[in-house]
């Protein structure tokens, strides 16, 4: 568990300039405070507890003002910047290394049964006020756009923008013409319609 606190930490640092020692990250990011208590709830959840961990979340919830369903499956080193409104569901698979920025919704579409909320992908920025949602997937590598609704699946290396939002290949896409200086970092004009 410490070798996880101190990854996320540190990919906390990486992705926020504002991040200043491992200390206040450690302290005052209500976002990562959010994903370590999701992550007891979750391995509750998995032992076939039910009430306990939705309790834990729902006191998380009032805590940092993130909501993640201790059903959902979330991968390392999620980063959720600013975090205030964020909602996860319980179907929802987060994958390695995503980056949210607050008021992001994993939300399902109405009252489905089973899986219905999205899958996202390894290395996916998603942006503030941003809405993905059904059981969709987000391929790996991609950018949503803030206030984007996206309710069909994208193929990695995708920038959605729009309401409902739509795909194109995002900068630095291999085989692209477009090349990033560097990959893992987000291309802020990938959010934007030109």
């Amino acid at each position: 568990m410490l070798g996880t606190i101190r990854e996320d930490i540190a990919a906390a640092k990486r992705r926020d300039p504002a991040a200043r020692t491992s200390i206040e990250v450690f302290f005052v990011y209500s976002g990562l405070h959010a994903v370590w208590w999701h992550r007891v709830a979750h391995a509750l959840w998995s032992r076939g507890l039910r009430c306990l961990p939705r309790a834990l979340s729902q006191l998380v919830r009032w805590f940092t003002g993130i909501e993640i369903h201790p059903g959902a499956q979330i991968g390392r080193r999620l980063f959720i910047d600013h975090g205030m409104g964020v909602v996860i569901g319980e179907t929802a698979v987060v994958g390695d290394d995503v980056h949210l920025y607050h008021e992001v919704t994993l939300g399902g579409t109405g009252h489905e049964r089973g899986k219905r909320h999205p899958t996202i992908g390894d290395r996916v920025v998603i942006g503030a006020g941003a809405k993905v949602l059904g059981n969709i997937t987000v391929g790996a590598d991609s950018a949503v756009g803030a206030n984007a609704v996206v309710v069909r699946d994208a193929e990695p290396w995708s920038t959605l923008v729009g309401i409902p939002a739509t795909a194109r290949p995002r900068r630095g896409a291999p085989g692209s013409a477009m090349k990033s200086h560097e990959p893992e970092a987000p291309d802020m004009a990938d959010f934007y319609v030109i």
